[in-house]
């Protein structure tokens, strides 16, 4: 099987576009360089994980694309405009690594807080909540609490929650990580399922290779830090991916490209 490799050039009709993107904090010790040269393209419905060490820039490159860190060079956009012009047009919703619910407030009433915020109808809400509760299969469960919850179901009320002002992206900041294994595979499964049903284009960071290459159309490897990107694969898996595709050639084929560009980009380190 033949794996393509993205050519890095960016589109007018680009969802999120960073070209020679840096950002370089300062610290008491002295500059941290955190992403260096960065260019990438993320087309409208992409799904595309960031997978790369600790340290390598995946979260802030996030971070970036959701106007909470701020760059030193080179340039991003979101659906054409500033990180910061998008944040003010609510152009994505963002799940954090923990759910970050708050446990004094029903799981309904997390997911209307950012509907509250915006000035929605009690009627819009209820109806918005109803059914981000239906796409992430927690019906029935607005009146519990956070705690009553397991961790997996607190993070799908999280995305839930990101999804309730149907933002057109979904960034994801390794919101599986904290969950064993057995959960993991179930959400990556709904997250697929979700994904399919809304259209939503997601930038997914991830330190998992096979959740990567699961659920990804592409997946980008970074290197450690200055975070670089050493490599951008096109999946050539099929849209239809039970968990057992994981078993299959092709799969392992497209995961040891991930392994040899993380290999790759050690190079870099130093």
């Amino acid at each position: 099987m033949h794996l393509a490799v993205e050519t890095w050039n960016l589109t007018d009709n680009s969802v999120i576009s960073a070209k020679g993107l840096n950002l370089t904090f300062q610290t008491n010790d002295g500059p941290v360089h955190a992403l260096k040269d960065v260019d990438l393209d993320i087309e409208k419905g992409d799904f595309v994980s960031f997978i790369g060490p600790s340290g390598c820039g995946k979260t802030t490159f996030l971070r970036c694309m959701a106007d909470l860190e701020t760059p030193t060079g080179g340039s991003i956009t979101v659906n054409g405009v500033s990180p910061e012009e998008a944040r003010k047009s609510r152009a994505y919703g963002y799940v954090f690594q923990a759910a970050g619910l708050y446990p004094w407030r029903t799981i309904g009433g997390n997911i209307r807080l950012p509907l509250e915020i915006m000035g929605y109808s009690k009627a819009e809400q209820a109806e918005r909540v109803a059914r981000v509760l239906d796409l992430v299969e927690l019906s029935g469960f607005e009146k519990k609490f956070p705690w009553q919850l397991s961790g997996g179901m607190q993070q799908r009320a999280s995305i839930a929650r990101a999804l309730a002002f149907d933002a057109d992206i979904l960034l994801m900041d390794e919101p599986f990580g904290a969950l064993d294994e057995i959960v993991r595979d179930h959400l990556n499964e709904q997250l697929l399922k979700l994904w399919d049903r809304t259209g939503k284009t997601i930038a997914f960071v991830t330190h998992s290779i096979p959740e990567a290459v699961y659920l990804s159309t592409k997946i980008v490897v970074m290197s450690p830090r200055p975070g670089r990107i050493t490599d951008v694969i096109e999946s050539t898996l099929p849209c239809d991916r039970p968990l057992d595709i994981r078993d299959t050639p092709e799969f392992l084929e497209i995961a040891h490209r991930v392994r040899d560009g993380l290999r790759a980009g050690h190079a870099y380190d130093g």
